[in-house]
Order: structure tokens, then C-alpha cells, then sequence
């Protein structure tokens, strides 16, 4: 099974894609689909749908697993990141048919044990399970690798998690 993985962003998104055969995990790819803040809105908000496009089309995964919104700081970025998640969400629609959501806590539940883990834990985790040199680079990146590693080791159990 191959999953994208999305950690949804405005100005960046990061996708991580992690594959499964006969119980081992491979992560294929990881980054982040980049949007210049000198682009209005909506001509941002294409370029997210396209770069998902694109994803979709390449790496042609099974499914795709996306992190919930949590926003407690920065009450500025809710609305852009709220439009940008809805951008993400139809392209995988479209594209795929449907999309798994995972709140933080599932994530940190399900790769370290503990919902309250610190983010040094889950790149700890994503680095050791996938056996990589380093942490997947930016943050961005290693939580949507995150994301993809939580729909694979517990896709038998949440399926009620579908959009």
C-alpha cells in the first residue's frame, strides 16, 4: 500500500509519501509543495491544488491521509490554511476517490504511544521506523511523513477517519 501523507499549509504544504509491502515501510519521497507570498491568494491556492495534482499523478498512491486542523497561536494563518486544506482535500477527491483525517494526537498516539509527545519525538520516530540517515527536512516534511506512517499502522483500525 502507498500513502500520501499531507501536512497542510498555506505556505507550505508537506507531503510525504511511505509505502508498505509485506510489512515493511519505504519512504519513496517527501517535501513540500512551496507558495511565494508575493502571489495573491488564489493564485497560491492553484498552485497547491496543482502541486497535488501532480503528487497524485506520480506517485499514484492507495490512499491519502491528511493531518486535522489545530490552530491555537496564529489566529491570522486559520482562514488561508483552511482554504488550502479545502484546495487538498478536493484534489484528492477528485483524484482518488477519498482521504483519511487524523487529528495530532492520533499522530503522536500512534507513533510514539503518547498523545502529548513533543515534536522531536515524532521525527525521532518517523527517522527510526522508515531507517533514515536523518530527519526528513522542513518540519513540514516529517509531519506529513508522520501522517502517512499513522494511516498505515492503523488503517484496519480508524476506518470511520474516511472524508
Amino acid at each position: 500500500m502507498r500513502v500520501l501523507g499531507i501536512d497542510p499549509g498555506f505556505a507550505l504544504v508537506g507531503f510525504g509519501i511511505v509505502e508498505e509491502n509485506n510489512g515493511r515501510l519505504k519512504a519513496l519521497d517527501y517535501g513540500v509543495i512551496s507558495t511565494p507570498k508575493e502571489e495573491s491568494i488564489s493564485t497560491r491556492l492553484a498552485m497547491i491544488y496543482k502541486g497535488m495534482c501532480d503528487l497524485i499523478d506520480t506517485y499514484k498512491p492507495d490512499a491519502i491521509a491528511i493531518e486535522e486542523l489545530f490552530f491555537f497561536k496564529n489566529q491570522k494563518t486559520v482562514i488561508p490554511v483552511a482554504e488550502a486544506r479545502g484546495v487538498i482535500v478536493l484534489a484528492g477527491i477528485q483524484k482518488l476517490g477519498n482521504l483519511y483525517e487524523y487529528t495530532p494526537l492520533q499522530i503522536k498516539q500512534a507513533l510514539t504511544g503518547n498523545g502529548r509527545a513533543e515534536k522531536k519525538q515524532i521525527q525521532y520516530m518517523v527517522t527510526n521506523i522508515l531507517g533514515l540517515e536523518k530527519v526528513p527536512k522542513p518540519d513540514d516534511a516529517a509531519d506529513a511523513v508522520a501522517v502517512a506512517l499513522t494511516h498505515l499502522q492503523t488503517n484496519n483500525i480508524l476506518s470511520d477517519n474516511r472524508i
